[in-house]
């Protein structure tokens, strides 16, 4: 099971970005996906989700109406397009899977993260 994060980088304020996550090893059309951020010297959290059907995405209130998450089955990758970036969306952020497995309840995966700094 392999999540794969990329697209992070160094933008200014006011700037976009849009994360990609890759995903293999897994069911990847029936799991849940999300995106989490962790900032120096906070806990991590949760930013973004969607389930498996694209249906309803979440949002932390936080980046409600500039973050778009979406996904594509197809391709098993998920994204994150990041809008009206401001210093304190400064973060590594995580993908994140919940793959369900019936009454064996839920397994998670992790991508290794990467680092979205926003900075003038």
């Amino acid at each position: 099971e392999q999540l794969e994060e990329s697209g992070g980088g160094l933008v200014q304020p006011g700037g976009s970005l849009r994360l990609s996550c890759e995903a293999s090893g897994f069911q990847f059309s029936r799991s849940a996906m999300s995106w989490y951020r962790q900032a120096p010297g906070k806990e991590r959290e949760l930013v973004a989700s969607i389930d498996s059907d694209g249906i309803g995405p979440s949002y932390a209130v936080s980046v409600k109406g500039r973050f778009t998450i979406s996904r594509d089955n197809a391709k098993s990758t998920v994204s994150l397009q990041m809008s009206t970036l401001k210093p304190e969306d400064t973060a590594v952020y995580y993908c994140h899977a919940a793959e369900p497995m019936g009454r064996f309840g839920t397994l998670e995966y992790w991508g290794r993260g990467t680092q979205v700094t926003v900075s003038s």
